[in-house]
């Protein structure tokens, strides 16, 4: 397309603020809009193609209008929602980016985005990695430090994906614990060090009751209470005084200086297949309202991702062996026309029967 040209930009805007969880018509598609394909003159903005968009916990938060004390904006009626994404540079006005860059950070769920908000973008400088990885990753690295670790999930499938596959010493289905304290005793006869915080509620409850003294929880997100009308009370409270317990708040972007240095630790371990990622694809932005409802009922399997890859021409799919840490399937290298170059991502088809849902917790925050 030509730079300057004015084309339609499909989009996926929401619909109104809901209560409880989203349903599918909660979203729609739209492709009324236009969009000129150039940055504004004067502006310190850019114009991208969304490639790879990433489907959170948090967006449940978006669609409900409730103060988040200034942390998130929730969704505006008839909008495009948005999240964190992987996009291409096709015009910008920021000295930062130039046309071709590929970049992530927040974006609209769109075809394209003009993002004037620049600061929220990273550029992505290691390109022999899939792009989607950079949506969010799945956390193995405290077992790569040395830690015992025991993760929890909601199916007999992702339990045992936690414990041969990802390396996990151990796991539970925490739906069939009617006992979560006696689980975790069970699991930790020691007590427990650290907790990464992502559940709340009756897990925070109990896993308080097992922690050592001076232990540590990171509390990163609490998605048992998004949906609650009135949150429900942590009862134990008083033995962080007792056993000397540290607990903070962690969001990732109090560390994006040290992005980095993160990737410079990171990135060996997938390369040498000691980190294993596994997502649950979607290929098109119609596919976007069903795959956000999946995410909160438990139905994806891995890291769900929105693929925007309409562009692709059938006869340049090449088969390609994957290497072993990505299970030995046979995946496909994508070929987009526009962008000249390949695009390695493992497709819905071949990939979406492998993988760990949203039981475990992950490094998202620090990638997205």
């Amino acid at each position: 397309m030509a730079e300057g040209e004015e084309v339609k930009n499909k989009q996926v805007l929401f619909r109104n603020y809901i209560d409880g969880f989203p349903k599918e018509s909660d979203m729609y598609i739209s492709s009324e809009n236009t969009i000129r394909l150039k940055h504004s003159q004067g502006s310190n903005g850019v114009l991208v193609k969304n490639l790879v968009l990433s489907c959170d916990p948090l967006m449940l938060f978006l669609m409900h209008k409730k103060d988040l004390g200034g942390l998130f904006g929730c969704y505006t009626p008839d909008s495009p929602i948005t999240g964190y994404g992987v996009a291409k540079i096709l015009d910008s006005g920021n000295p930062k980016f130039k046309k071709g860059d590929l970049v992530w950070g927040i974006t609209g769920f769109e075809e394209y985005s003009i993002i004037t908000e620049t600061e929220s973008l990273y550029k992505i400088e290691h390109t022999d990695l899939p792009l989607s990885y950079y949506t969010g990753i799945l956390g193995q690295l405290a077992k790569l430090m040395g830690c015992y670790v025991v993760g929890s999930a909601g199916s007999k499938e992702k339990v045992d994906l936690l414990k041969n596959k990802f390396g996990f010493d151990n796991a539970f289905n925490y739906k069939e614990e009617h006992d979560l304290t006696a689980a975790l005793k069970r699991y930790f006869p020691e007590g427990i060090d650290i907790y990464f915080e992502n559940v709340g509620g009756k897990m925070l409850d109990a896993v308080i009751l097992n922690m050592r003294k001076h232990g540590r929880i990171v509390a990163c997100g609490m998605i048992s209470q998004y949906n609650l009308a009135e949150p429900e009370g942590v009862k134990n409270l008083m033995l962080l005084i007792d056993k000397r317990i540290t607990m903070k708040g962690f969001v990732w972007f109090d560390y994006h200086t040290h992005y980095s240095k993160f990737l410079d630790i990171l990135l060996p371990f997938i390369r040498e297949g000691k980190i294993v990622y596994i997502e649950d694809v979607a290929e098109g932005l119609e596919k976007t309202p069903a795959a956000l409802v999946g995410l909160f009922s438990g139905r994806n399997i891995g890291k769900q991702v929105i693929v925007l890859f309409d562009r692709i021409d059938i006869t340049t799919w090449t088969q390609y062996q994957w290497p072993e840490h990505f299970c030995g399937l046979q995946a496909w290298l994508a070929f987009d026309l526009e962008m000249g170059k390949e695009l390695k991502y493992l497709t819905l088809d071949f990939f979406s029967s492998q993988g760990v849902g949203n039981g475990i917790h992950r490094l998202e925050e620090l990638l997205t």
